[in-house]
């Protein structure tokens, strides 16, 4: 069922970046309305503990930061709508979001959708997914104490949940195709440091054992061709993203690998439609960038609606 109400602007997403996009939308007195399926916080909510936000000093898990975002957008009249959008069609003055509860009309509409985690595409991975192998140390990792454990992975997002695992689990093998870790500096010596850590270089996964739970990966060695078997009751993997975009066909350009495209306003190719935070092509994808994309996205959501709103009549004295 669709509003008439029309809005000033949709924001689709409740991670950092909608979060962000929100507070200032609803503190500049704008009619928005936030979408999020799963309640707001996105991939923010598997974070241990944040430490390079600015003005943020180690706190202890990325779910509260989000929960201090939500509730400072709500003191701006901004409340997290649960709905799951499906489809956005643009007319020339208004564009309606197709939510599964309800259908949206606004005259703008900011993209912070985010993105999920690739999968390995191995054999045993969907069948044991939530049964040993997972997206989220933070979630699972309690599960595993003292058990050995396998990261797949060698970006920042791999390393930093390696460490974290490092503190609860037995030893940690994180298992990389290349032969030199991506991570942050500081990600990886934090790791190294650890007695329980240790790395398969030049490695990749090429199935996840066990029946009713993961007992261990088959690993080859991409340069020898050598296969062996790795025994560990738990498989995390963190090998890239894939943009949530799949509602955004033939709407708004993207790259090939379903990034949507902006300029340095977040406008997309769309003139109404803008794009903020990992979903984006070239996101740094970090909290900090992420609301940044948000706030700049918002502002010019600001200078499109007083284009359109006429000025305010004042009586004279």
């Amino acid at each position: 069922m669709a509003e008439e109400r029309l809005h000033d602007v949709v924001i689709v997403g409740a991670g950092p970046a909608g979060l962000a996009a929100a507070i200032y939308a609803g503190r500049s007195g704008l009619d928005t309305v936030l979408l999020d399926m799963m309640g707001g916080g996105g991939q923010v909510n598997m974070i241990d503990r944040v430490e390079n936000y600015p003005g943020v000093i180690d706190l202890d898990s990325g779910a509260e930061l989000a929960e201090v975002m939500r509730k400072q957008t709500e003191s701006f009249g901004v409340t997290v709508t649960y709905d799951e959008v499906q489809g956005l069609d643009p007319a020339d003055d208004e564009i309606l979001v197709k939510g599964s509860s309800s259908d949206y009309k606004s005259r703008s509409v900011i993209l912070a959708s985010g993105a999920g985690h690739k999968k390995l595409k191995v054999p045993g991975e969907g069948r044991l997914y939530g049964k040993g192998v997972s997206n989220c140390a933070t979630c699972d990792g309690a599960f595993f104490k003292g058990q050995p454990v396998a990261i797949v992975g060698g970006g920042s997002s791999a390393v930093m949940e390696a460490v974290y695992l490092t503190r609860m689990v037995g030893e940690v093998t994180l298992i990389h195709r290349r032969d030199k870790l991506r991570a942050e500096k500081v990600l990886q010596d934090r790791f190294f440091a650890a007695d329980n850590s240790r790395v398969m270089w030049n490695s990749e996964v090429k199935e996840i054992l066990g029946k009713d739970e993961v007992t261990g990966v088959e690993v080859v060695n991409k340069k020898t061709g050598e296969t062996s078997k790795l025994d560990v009751a738990a498989v995390f993997i963190f090998v890239g993203i894939i943009p949530n975009t799949n509602f955004l066909k033939d709407v708004v350009e993207m790259d090939d690998f379903g990034f949507i495209k902006t300029d340095i306003s977040m406008r997309t190719s769309h003139p109404h439609i803008f794009a903020a935070g990992d979903v984006r092509v070239d996101s740094a994808r970090q909290i900090g960038t992420a609301v940044g994309d948000g706030i700049t996205a918002a502002i010019n959501v600001q200078e499109i609606i007083d284009e359109v709103t006429p000025p305010r009549q004042y009586e004279t004295m």
